[in-house]
């Protein structure tokens, strides 16, 4: 039973994708298109009748209910996968914080205050002379300390040489 489920799960990924592959294409824009204009065209012929109207509008709106889920679905893979390599990314790193892996998983109130904590280590980064300069979640409190400590015994060094 396991197995005639993974095939038709299996199935609808190797269907969804192609299909979407394929809507997100110029082929699929100009097919679109040449229907619509088909339509168009076609009005005079059918007197712009309410029928010939309702032809595109249930059209349209078939394909357009059918396309959300398709892209959803598609969204929801592509998520993962960002997620699983910003994932390894952390993990492979040993100046970031694992503390960030998963954090996709907190709440939006746990996730404003991370964004918070981020802002100020920014603000903190934008004190450094050099640009470059890095912090993990971790450190940042003491390394910003430590170049502080550095820069005032840097300027106490040079009052004393020239003073």
């Amino acid at each position: 039973m396991k197995k005639a489920k993974d095939r038709q799960d299996n199935f609808f990924d190797r269907s969804a994708n192609a299909i979407t592959c394929w809507t997100g294409s110029s082929a699929a824009f100009l097919t679109a298109f040449a229907i619509v204009l088909f339509w168009a065209l076609s009005g005079p012929l059918f007197h712009f009748s309410d029928t010939w109207q309702l032809v595109i509008n249930t059209g349209t709106t078939i394909v357009t209910f059918l396309m959300v889920f398709l892209i959803q679905k598609s969204q929801n893979k592509d998520g993962k996968a960002i997620q699983l390599k910003l994932n390894e990314l952390i993990a492979a790193s040993r100046h970031a914080s694992n503390r960030m892996v998963d954090i996709e998983d907190l709440t939006e109130d746990e996730l404003d205050v991370l964004r918070r904590y981020y802002q100020l280590l920014s603000d903190r980064a934008e004190e450094d002379e050099d640009i470059h300069t890095s912090h993990s979640i971790d450190a940042a409190k003491r390394v910003q300390a430590e170049k502080n400590m550095a820069r005032t015994k840097s300027k106490t060094d040079k009052k004393a040489k020239h003073g």
